[in-house]
């Protein structure tokens, strides 16, 4: 299996696990200006880096986990996209105060149901959403960041909470 396949194959599939949850967004802060296959295929060095995606042991990371994660030659080293997702997982931490998990906080904003988007063709899905732009907003005020509206979406996206239907494509199937 190729090391991005993982990606592909969980694409647009629904999930509430939060450890799935965080790992798609750290792809997502680190896909900024990258390539998604690039990016996909550095889950092990997240796992690696990033406790096992667990959010809760990353929220407590200092500076020199930042410097410590940099050097890892497998690893994409930006120091600004390390911090991002070390604040990521603190902000998670502090929003379950008012969320049972990360999952509850995201899916409440759709009613536990997936948004379904339908296309006429691959050119016409947007890189963004009115949808993601919301939660990307309120993602900001509690503290995320990278997660600017085109992030959010292609997050929301590879949770399966925002789906896109390609209708010239299921009419080739």
């Amino acid at each position: 299996m190729k090391k991005s396949q993982w990606y592909s194959d969980q694409w647009g599939k629904p999930t509430y696990d939060d450890q799935l949850l965080f790992l798609l967004l750290t792809v997502g802060v680190f896909q900024a200006g990258l390539s998604w296959q690039v990016v996909a295929s550095k889950r092990a060095a997240f796992e690696r880096n990033f406790c096992g995606m667990d959010f809760r042991k990353v929220a407590g990371f200092f500076p020199d986990d930042i410097e410590r994660i940099a050097k890892d030659p497998e690893m994409i080293r930006n120091p600004r996209k390390i911090k991002a997702v070390i604040q990521n997982a603190r902000a998670i931490v502090t929003l379950l105060t008012d969320y049972d998990s990360f999952a509850d906080y995201l899916w409440d904003f759709v009613g536990g149901v997936p948004i379904r988007h339908e296309y006429e063709g691959i050119d016409d899905v947007p890189n963004t959403l009115p949808e993601a732009t919301v939660i990307a907003k309120d993602m900001k005020k509690r503290g995320f960041t990278f997660v600017g509206p085109v992030v959010t979406c292609m997050f929301l996206k590879a949770a399966g909470i925002i789906q896109d239907n390609i209708i010239e494509e299921s009419f080739k199937k």
